[in-house]
């Protein structure tokens, strides 16, 4: 009975105690919100905001903090703080540069949906960029950059090739001539993407031929080719000619696509059907060498090149490791096979490998890195919208 009275005698005490260390608050006066103590409620259909409090665990033998009794003179000096070294942050990008650097890579973009494409273009100055279809962003890409080279294209582009090639270009070109004007900011247009040439590069030939002329008419500039990786075959080429003979006429540029996979690399060195094979040309990556050295050079056709798509891309075919499609899809190859754990990283330097090869070669503009912006999970995999700034650093460093 002693015992249960001294617990409640201890308990009244400890109430007294707080009772009387707890300032009352008047009950006209309503204290600010943010020193209300905090109500805490469960509602199974709260999703905006979850708050986690984390409270100290305080022991049975632990020694509750003194309340202090007395009020500090605010007139008391306080003592200065010593303060904190503090670490030197990491700069979320590079150093803006002037102009463009030494790297020839670039952004393909399919929609212009970070804030972080045009901070790169304003960071580092690409030599080119390319959009499909959202081209608006491109206007600011040439203000802010000048000598950025802009190609842009239009999804929607029947891919057909039929009929007279000659009327089939001025009817493609009549078809979109208003939507050309509505983007001042785009240098050069890509017509169809991508040809399934079949045999009729002929009339591939004519149709782009025409295309570059009828365009220059109202005042605009053409890309010709759009070539698929391993497209064209090395006995094609010679049929093309005159399409490049137009654009040089006219101003215009060269463009085609360049993958492979597991690595960017893995068919250098590779020769094509009717030509042996040359140490720094590829079957897939470095294709565009046998163009130049075999037939434009000694043509005097040696017009700008922009590899306009450049990347990894498993659909290729007839490689080794996953069957998959962009370059996420092989990082888990790239690390048992012993390369870059950290797969961004490997690809960074596979296109760096790239980079450096095109470097050699002055007719060509440089590439565009497929794809930021990404559309659809088709593309998912490609998309390098995270590797934005890592690219820039690498960029900068060819400054």
């Amino acid at each position: 009975m002693k015992r249960i009275a001294l617990v409640l005698f201890l308990g009244f005490l400890m109430f007294v105690l707080v009772v009387s260390c707890r300032p009352a608050t008047p009950a006209s006066q309503t204290l600010p919100e943010d020193e209300q103590t905090p109500t805490l409620t469960a509602s199974v259909t709260q999703t905006k905001q979850v708050l986690v409090y984390n409270l100290p665990f305080i022991s049975d033998a632990a020694t509750p903090t003194p309340v202090p009794t007395n009020t500090p003179d605010p007139s008391t000096p306080k003592p200065t703080d010593t303060p904190l070294p503090t670490a030197t942050p990491t700069p979320a990008w590079p150093e803006t540069m002037a102009e463009p650097g030494r790297s020839k890579l670039g952004l393909h973009v399919q929609t212009n949906r970070s804030p972080n494409i045009m901070e790169f273009v304003r960071r580092v100055k690409p030599r080119v960029m390319k959009g499909v279809d959202d081209l608006g962003f491109l206007a600011e890409v040439k203000q802010v950059s000048p000598q950025t080279v802009t190609i842009g294209r239009f999804s929607d582009v029947p891919q057909t090739m039929e009929g007279d090639p000659v009327q089939a270009a001025r009817d493609l070109v009549n078809r979109y001539l208003e939507r050309y004007r509505e983007f001042p900011g785009v240098d050069y247009w890509e017509g169809l993407n991508e040809p399934v040439i079949s045999g009729r590069m002929d009339w591939f030939a004519a149709f782009e031929a025409e295309r570059v002329r009828y365009m220059a008419e109202f005042g605009l500039k053409c890309a010709v080719g759009a070539f698929s990786t391993g497209v064209p075959e090395y006995s094609e080429m010679a049929a093309f000619l005159p399409a490049i003979r137009a654009a040089k006429q006219y101003g215009g540029i060269f463009t085609l696509h360049e993958y492979d996979a597991p690595t960017l690399y893995r068919s250098v060195g590779a020769g094509l059907p009717g030509a042996a094979a040359v140490a720094n040309r590829g079957a897939l990556a470095l294709r565009y060498r046998w163009w130049y050295e075999d037939f434009l050079i000694p043509n005097d056709l040696a017009i700008p090149l922009v590899i306009s798509e450049v990347g990894i891309d498993g659909a290729v075919g007839n490689h080794p490791g996953p069957q998959g499609l962009g370059w996420q899809d092989f990082v888990d190859y790239w690390r048992a096979e012993g390369l870059d754990p950290d797969g961004a990283t490997e690809y960074l330097k596979q296109l760096a490998w790239y980079d450096s090869e095109i470097q050699k070669d002055d007719y060509v503009i440089g590439a565009t890195i497929f794809t930021v912006g990404s559309i659809g999970e088709n593309w998912r995999s490609f998309e390098i919208l995270d590797m934005l700034r890592a690219i820039a650093f690498y960029l900068a460093s060819l400054a």
